[in-house]
């Protein structure tokens, strides 16, 4: 993925309402396309078969089919989507259960317009957001060890290098600026990522973050 392609966006959300005004907020943003709404977690199934977008924007309370259900079935059938849910509140037991489903970004229905784009951007290109709202309960919750979705912790050994970037993973810095400040290539540091991965025995960004915090890697912030 890139930052310049267009990013085909589905939203899901059972208030017309907030769709209408997500609508007329994107419209002022070309790069992003609004290929499709649902009401319910079930319409958003059969829109994402359809329309094959790129980033989905859920919301998480929805009736027939919620938000975290979705977004499990999305994650199981549709790895390569990204996700971020949508709450009016920033409930710590909801940001839980969408991470564990497979969300890889999270935001609070009113964070302002340049953080939802932001958000989508972000997502589009592989790597998790969090409002600031989010950001701070979820580091807060690892902290107290509150948060641990992966419960087969396993020690491993990590060279000075990966532990670097273990660091800027955790500092929310994207590969290119890890490859920038460490002077290797993208390629590289993206390798290095996937082993990291493998050697915690974690699926994505969020399990490596709890990972670096829990094993005193990194420290809290």
């Amino acid at each position: 993925m890139n930052t310049t392609a267009d990013i085909k966006l589905i939203i899901a959300d059972d208030h017309e309402i907030f769709r209408d005004g997500f609508k007329l907020m994107l419209s002022k943003f070309p790069e992003i396309t609004l290929v499709g709404e649902a009401a319910n977690g079930r319409e958003l199934m059969e829109l994402i078969e359809k329309e094959n977008p790129d980033v989905i924007l859920t919301d998480i309370k929805m009736p027939v089919m919620d938000g975290i259900e979705a977004t499990k079935k999305i994650a199981e059938l549709y790895p390569d989507k990204g996700i971020i849910g949508l709450s009016m509140y920033d409930d710590d037991e909801l940001i839980i259960e969408m991470l564990e489903a497979g969300a890889k970004g999270y935001l609070i229905k009113n964070a302002g317009k340049d953080q939802i784009i932001e958000a989508i951007k972000t997502v589009y290109n592989d790597e998790p957001y969090y409002c600031r709202t989010t950001s701070s309960k979820l580091t807060q919750m690892i902290a107290k060890s509150r948060f641990n979705p992966y419960k087969k912790i396993v020690k491993a050994e990590f060279s000075e290098r990966e532990k670097e970037i273990i660091a800027c993973i955790c500092a929310e810095m994207t590969n290119k600026e890890i490859g920038d400040k460490l002077f290797i290539s993208v390629r590289t540091v993206e390798g290095h990522r996937l082993k990291i991965l493998e050697k915690m025995n974690v699926k994505n960004t969020v399990g490596l973050v709890v990972y670096a915090i829990k094993n005193g890697i990194v420290k809290p912030l």
